[in-house]
């Protein structure tokens, strides 16, 4: 298993504006986190070309060149004179596609170390920055260095592990347990609000990924916090089941990429295709971290409070049955009734 402190250390790199080396193969500088000076400092030639993920490749009109064509693939686009660090910001950060209509022309060119380059967009997403980046090959001087293996390995869930745990009457029942989860590498923590007593049955489980604008602010936009509040009123009903609060904001992005995301709603994109045009998988949520949750509380059959296929397949293929998929739909509001049909429409939601 890599050393997740070189993970640590290398996303603290880039948030900070600092170049990372993986696989001694390439060199990134985080557009996002670069200013004039740090980007002189690591390509005083201006050299240097531009990595980003295929889907915000695609919205560039790269997706026609062979470079660029194959989906799920980082891709180069070649360095040109004017592409500067102005240019550059625009290319990575499509909430300003509208401001700057005429970008590019743009040239993809061959990726030569793919496997690299790959860990480095993963890696930005785990540093909540924008998967894009100044490109030089080899390792360049005062660089943090990481295997691309290790950045793979960052948020495994078998790692995961109890912390501590504590009675919490709530609301929703005065018998109830929060349990805090967390793993060497990881900067926050995972909790479990165990709600009643096991009966022999099996508990009714509900996975909440966290969303501070819907679960603490109010948030019309989605149906976050009002889903949280139901589900521990229908856990609390059923007599005893456990909710999983899943630190993985924005679908795995981040709350500073999702405020992104709702900038390019607001343009007119529905929630998919604003995480595409961010660089992003529609979803990044890993579920087996709520797998290995469940497992670490010793529940291995639940009943699922969901309407996404995606987490019943996601826990069942880390060891978890779900013997029962149980709907889980609240009433939309006007500002989030595409949200929600998009979810249906293009995510697979049902109920």
């Amino acid at each position: 298993m890599s050393d997740p402190r070189a993970t640590a250390r290398a996303i603290d790199a880039l948030r900070r504006g600092w170049p990372v080396a993986i696989d001694e193969a390439i060199t990134v500088l985080a557009i996002e986190s670069a200013d004039a000076l740090r980007l002189s400092a690591f390509d005083p030639e201006a050299k240097a070309d531009i990595l980003i993920s295929s889907s915000r490749a695609v919205t560039l009109k790269l997706a026609n060149q062979r470079a660029a064509a194959t989906l799920g693939e980082p891709v180069v686009v070649a360095r040109t004179s004017w592409l500067d660090l102005a240019a550059a910001t625009a290319l990575a950060d499509p909430a300003t596609d509208l401001a700057n209509p005429l970008m590019g022309p743009f040239a993809a060119r061959d990726v030569d170390h793919p496997l690299a380059c790959a860990a480095a967009l993963e890696l930005a997403r785990h540093a909540g920055l924008l998967p894009a980046f100044f490109l030089l090959s080899g390792v360049q001087n005062a660089a943090e260095s990481i295997l691309g293996k290790a950045v793979h390995d960052w948020d495994a869930p078998e790692r995961l592990a109890i912390a501590a745990r504590a009675r919490l009457p709530v609301a929703a029942s005065e018998k109830a347990e929060l349990v805090a989860f967390r793993s060497p590498e990881m900067a926050g923590e995972h909790v479990a609000l165990i709600i009643g007593q096991p009966d022999g049955e099996a508990p009714l489980v509900r996975l909440h990924s966290e969303c501070l604008t819907g679960d603490v602010l109010g948030s019309l936009k989605c149906d976050c916090g009002p889903q949280l509040d139901a589900a521990l009123r229908l856990i609390a009903a059923h007599g005893w089941g456990i909710l999983l609060y899943l630190r993985q904001e924005g679908r795995g992005i981040g709350l500073i990429n999702k405020l992104r995301a709702y900038q390019l709603q607001d343009q007119g994109f529905d929630t998919v295709d604003a995480n595409l045009r961010l660089g992003f998988a529609v979803d990044s949520r890993d579920f087996g971290v709520a797998a290995r949750m469940l497992q670490l509380l010793g529940q291995d059959r639940i009943r699922l409070l969901t309407n996404n296929p995606e987490k019943v397949a996601g826990l069942e293929e880390s060891g978890i049955t779900v013997v029962e998929r149980v709907p889980h739909q609240l009433p939309p509001n006007p500002h989030n009734e595409r949200y929600l049909a998009t979810k249906r429409d293009r995510t697979g939601h049902q109920l």
